[in-house]
């Protein structure tokens, strides 16, 4: 079963712009402030999220009760300062990212051939887009085809700085075979490895302790391709710092195909577990994962 995921950022148009606006002229730090204080104990209250959120911290992380709930209000918070972040970037803003596994990446953008990153909604991986940029490769982000006009339309304002561009992901599968044209032509395609579109073929994986269904369509790409494939968490640090990790994912590409794709979900998940467990706050599915 695919997980119940709206795929949207929240907001329209007008409040998307004006967020920015105001972002040219506020500093970001404020407008956490703000967030924190008036809007996030507001989303709490209203939204179903503290639930999902609560039994994360409870029952997969282990907390106690009263940490449990704290860590809601936590990592409520910080996910309203990554959004706030993100359309700070829109506005012009910049931030202190440092990499770690650089070498990875430019070793893999030297190459004839094209390459895969996986991420999840942890962290800012938005932010990588603008930090791991290659000079002989595009990097082909693939995105959520029904986000908000508005938001997209900021990242392509930003990805035109860049060689990045973006691939919507389709109900009829199509973007399939502009990722395989993509990989043919030897550049890279960034992939989401924690949400279901499409026919939501799945693989399940020991994900904290307990089954969890991650789409296969990522590490399939991978292993019918053959080519190499790197994870990519962005994690927020400070006001304004960020830390983008870049860790090679390893299989045998002469295994069996069925085989291929379980070597790759495992390295995938543990490194995911890995993040998580370090940077417990930054872990934004609000819904049960683990349905």
């Amino acid at each position: 079963m695919a997980q119940q995921w709206a795929g949207t950022t929240y907001g329209n148009g007008w409040m998307h712009k004006h967020l920015i606006r105001v972002l040219r002229f506020i500093p970001v730090g404020v407008m956490y402030v703000f967030a924190e204080v008036f809007i996030v104990p507001v989303c709490i209250a209203v939204c179903n999220s503290r639930r999902t959120s609560y039994s994360f911290y409870r029952n997969r992380m282990g907390y106690g009760s009263l940490k449990s709930a704290w860590s809601v209000y936590a990592n409520h918070c910080m996910f309203a300062r990554t959004v706030i972040d993100k359309f700070a970037m829109y506005a012009g803003r910049r931030f202190d990212v440092q990499v770690e596994g650089l070498d990875e990446f430019n070793a893999r953008a030297s190459q004839e051939e094209g390459f895969i990153h996986m991420s999840s909604h942890i962290g800012n991986y938005e932010i990588a887009g603008y930090t791991l940029v290659s000079e002989h490769k595009t990097i082909n982000a693939v995105v959520f085809a029904d986000e908000k006009q508005s938001v997209m339309d900021n990242r392509n304002n930003m990805f035109v700085r860049t060689n990045i561009r973006m691939i919507a992901m389709k109900e009829d599968m199509s973007h399939l075979f502009e990722i395989n044209d993509v990989l043919s032509e030897g550049n890279i395609v960034s992939f989401p490895t924690d949400r279901h579109v499409g026919d939501g073929r799945c693989i399940e994986c020991d994900f904290l302790g307990a089954a969890a269904r991650f789409p296969q369509g990522p590490f399939r790409v991978a292993a019918m391709r053959g080519v190499d494939v790197l994870a990519v968490n962005v994690m927020k640090e400070g006001w304004k710092k960020y830390r983008i990790y870049v860790t090679p994912l390893p299989y045998d590409k002469t295994a069996s195909r069925e085989e291929q794709i379980r070597q790759l979900s495992n390295s995938y998940v543990a490194e995911l577990e890995r993040r998580v467990r370090q940077y417990p706050a930054q872990w934004f599915n609000f819904f049960d994962f683990w349905a």
